[in-house]
């Protein structure tokens, strides 16, 4: 009975944890004794969602050798049509900052700037590609994403007072030991504890399915009260979630593409195409709009679409074999 309810909520993860994220918003917005208890929401948004990126990438990080780690020529290619696609939706904007659609292109920008999902070697591994190679291009995308996210935001929140140089380091500094750390103390721990490194190997797998979880009904219902507060015209909420599909569905692609000539095609598609979106919605919410923050949300319905098209169409293939 209890592996039946586990595998339930593990099925059902995403739709569960959207409804739920909408129903949290909903109690505190109509429930006014609970109004004293709002004020967590700028907690959850500063601390909390910050605290459980970095513990899943921490478990995800303990999973990997260092000394294991190739670069294959495929993460140099794809780190490369990374920052070239984010310098090409970035620099358009800082030249033309008038232009009615900026909000939607910025929604597009962090999908494209924000590092592989902590899950994407898991999907990938299931569908046959190589994990080991994922996992390690997953962590140099973290590396590169702590640096291009200070570089480029800048250049398209023009809002925020400071040079380029002081915004730069503002942001560095916060999203700069949120990527690179987990990596650095999974090493450590894994050098000198290699005690404590195995017992978390045991445990990581599950914590970082349920705190996932925990993350999205956070995430959607700061979404959810953005969207409400937001001063947008509902055409605009409707292009967000569009630049989510666009988006979606050319990094899945171009990864797909690359990876087919370069002989990973899998583990590239999912590389490229699966995102942090939990990071992304994160980022969206304290250095750019917050209404932003609704096409990561639905970048995760869409990549979740792909997957699970993805691995039916895997299980009907074997079957026929």
């Amino acid at each position: 009975m209890k592996e039946q309810i586990i595998r339930f909520f593990k099925m059902w993860t995403l739709p569960l944890g959207m409804f739920a994220g909408v129903g949290v918003y909903l109690m505190f917005h109509y429930i006014p004794w609970l109004s004293p208890l709002k004020v967590l929401a700028k907690g959850a948004n500063d601390y909390i969602l910050p605290l459980m990126v970095f513990i899943q990438l921490f478990t995800t990080f303990c999973k990997v050798n260092p000394r294991e780690m190739r670069i294959c020529r495929w993460h140099i290619i794809m780190i490369t049509v990374q920052l070239v696609c984010c310098l090409a939706v970035a620099l358009p904007i800082h030249f033309f900052p008038d232009f009615s659609y900026n909000v939607v292109a910025q929604g597009a920008l962090v999908c494209l700037i924000v590092p592989t999902g902590t899950a994407a070697a898991v999907i990938a591994g299931r569908l046959g590609g190589n994990e080991t190679t994922l996992t390690t291009y997953t962590i140099l995308s973290n590396l590169v994403a702590a640096v291009m996210i200070p570089a480029v935001f800048p250049l398209v929140e023009m809002q925020s007072a400071g040079s380029f140089g002081h915004q730069f380091l503002i942001i560095l500094r916060r999203v700069f030991p949120l990527l690179i750390t987990p990596f650095l103390a999974a090493w450590a721990l894994r050098e000198f504890l290699p005690k404590v490194h195995a017992a978390v190997v045991r445990l990581c797998g599950s914590l970082a399915f349920y705190l996932w979880g925990i993350s999205l009904i956070i995430a959607i219902g700061l979404t959810l009260r953005s969207v409400v507060n937001s001063h947008f015209d509902p055409h605009v909420m409707w292009l967000l979630a569009l630049s989510a599909l666009v988006a979606c569905a050319w990094q899945f692609g171009i990864g797909k593409l690359v990876g087919r000539r370069l002989g990973d095609y899998i583990s590239c598609g999912q590389g490229f195409g699966q995102k942090n979106t939990i990071l992304a919605i994160w980022v969206s919410y304290t250095y750019l709009t917050p209404v932003i923050s609704v096409v990561p949300s639905c970048y995760i319905v869409w990549q979740n679409v792909v997957n699970s098209w993805q691995l039916w169409w895997k299980e009907k293939r074997d079957t026929k074999h």
